[in-house]
């Protein structure tokens, strides 16, 4: 007796509703995959749920798909492996080669948080715990089964899959799933139109459903030009002999800013003053940067310039005797929204002289030190201690790797597609629902803004 095919289903873990935590649960015949697997970041209620029992019992998932290696896609893996997950992880070589600089060394982090929490008795928690370790994370890593672009695998023997370029970030993929009689696309993180580095994300393909991402679906990115703005805020601030500060992401934008500070300062548009990259992990992730050089646009005598224009801080002393430093400076480090890393410690230090500067150096998600800052703060709690910020805030929104809602509709109307759904993800609520908006009113397609947890049926 033959047995009939149920309809797929789609579960929305993390992503709705929020520009983190991006899990999207797809289900047919009992096999199960999972696209994107990311920490929560941000509100507390969120970063919680990072330590909630997984909706659904790890070793039932068959495989995770992996759109890109930023660690609110990415970021949960370590966890859902220690918790059973035993699966392949199917992603793009470059985002591969990203992940394992990124998850060990937020695996570090995250031990490195908890060994403070512990010896300042600043925790709840006796002994603080970490998510996940380095080991852990290594461990994860064992899983990793990376795939060319456009090159078609089969998962579970029920999902036909295929990864191609986004833009955003390096090795970044939207995610084209057929399944039945169904194909899904999943936009992964949809990277700028005429980006500086990055090449323009690919069309996609005629799909039956599409999830797309929203976080800049209530903007238009400003016209100026970053590296102008750059310029004037630098010279702005030395010209007070302060300090320039950077929170920024260490993949990713970090490598903009740095082509950017070399351009600037072979052209002697900027003074000859000291510059910084407080990150360990820098200095391989601009490696893995020049090794995929047919995944942008900066040639080698670029990726070298791009490489040698800071000095790169590595041990915890060097980074302590920044704090210590006095002149003009620029000091580029993690994380992107000050949600932790060595950037507290610098915040601590640099905020509150008014003759310094802090440049957010893109999106900064609600409930994050970043999105304080930008909001206008004037104090803000770094370790149980308020802080005050006196410094310059500056935002280079232009400089954001997300295409803003005009981008993604251009981007949408190179493309056949034509589905009979539409999910809209990765973005605030009021932000998701102006991306569905817009996008109703320009192809008149049927549009849904998944809540968390909201499992949908598949035609």
């Amino acid at each position: 007796m033959k047995v009939e095919s149920l309809a797929p289903r789609i579960q929305f873990l993390g992503g709705a509703q929020t520009v983190t935590g991006s899990k999207y649960l797809l289900t047919s015949n009992s096999k199960n995959i999972l696209v994107d697997c990311g920490l929560f970041q941000g509100l507390k209620e969120l970063r919680l749920k990072n330590w909630d029992r997984f909706p659904i019992d790890p070793r039932k998932i068959d495989a995770i798909i992996l759109t890109h290696a930023h660690i609110d896609h990415s970021g949960y893996i370590p966890k859902l492996v220690k918790e059973g997950f035993n699966g392949k992880i199917f992603c793009t070589p470059a985002t591969e080669a990203l992940c394992r600089i990124l998850l060990p060394d937020t695996g570090h982090i995250q031990e490195e948080e908890a060994e403070y929490l512990g010896r300042k008795k600043l925790s709840k928690h006796e002994p603080p715990l970490a998510l996940f370790t380095r080991e852990e994370a290594g461990q994860a890593l064992k899983l990793f089964s990376p795939v060319p672009f456009d090159e078609s695998i089969r998962v579970a023997n029920e999902f036909d899959v295929r990864f191609q370029y986004a833009g955003h970030i390096l090795g970044a993929a939207s995610v084209i799933v057929k399944v039945g009689n169904s194909t899904i696309a999943f936009s992964g993180d949809v990277g700028r139109l005429n980006d500086p580095i990055l090449k323009d994300p690919e069309p996609l393909p005629n799909v039956d459903y599409l999830v797309v991402e929203s976080t800049y679906g209530n903007r238009i990115h400003p016209k100026s030009d970053p590296k102008g703005d750059l310029e004037k805020v630098i010279n702005e601030t030395t010209d007070k002999n302060g300090v320039v500060l950077i929170p920024a992401f260490t993949l990713g934008r970090v490598q903009t800013l740095l082509h950017f500070l070399a351009e600037l300062r072979r052209e002697n548009r900027i003074p000859n003053i000291p510059m910084f990259l407080n990150s360990p992990m820098a200095t391989s992730l601009n490696h893995v940067f020049c090794e995929f050089k047919f995944l942008h646009k900066l040639h080698d005598n670029q990726c070298r310039e791009m490489c040698e224009v800071v000095k790169y801080i590595n041990s915890v002393e060097e980074s302590k005797a920044l704090n210590l430093r006095k002149g003009a400076m620029i000091i580029i480090s993690a994380s992107g929204m000050a949600t932790g890393g060595r950037i507290l410690h610098h915040l601590k230090a640099f905020a509150p002289d008014p003759n310094n500067a802090i440049l957010l150096a893109g999106f900064q998600a609600e409930g994050t030190r970043g999105r304080q800052i930008q909001d206008g703060a004037k104090t803000i709690k770094i370790h149980r201690e308020m802080v005050q910020v006196n410094a310059k805030v500056f935002s280079l929104e232009n400089l954001s790797a997300h295409a803003d809602y005009a981008e993604i509709l251009a981007w949408l109307s190179k493309s056949p597609v034509k589905p009979k759904r539409v999910f809209v993800t990765h973005g605030e609520r009021q932000t998701a629902e102006q991306m569905k908006t817009h996008i109703e009113e320009k192809f008149a397609w049927n549009c849904s803004v998944p809540a968390q947890d909201q499992e949908f049926n598949l035609e």
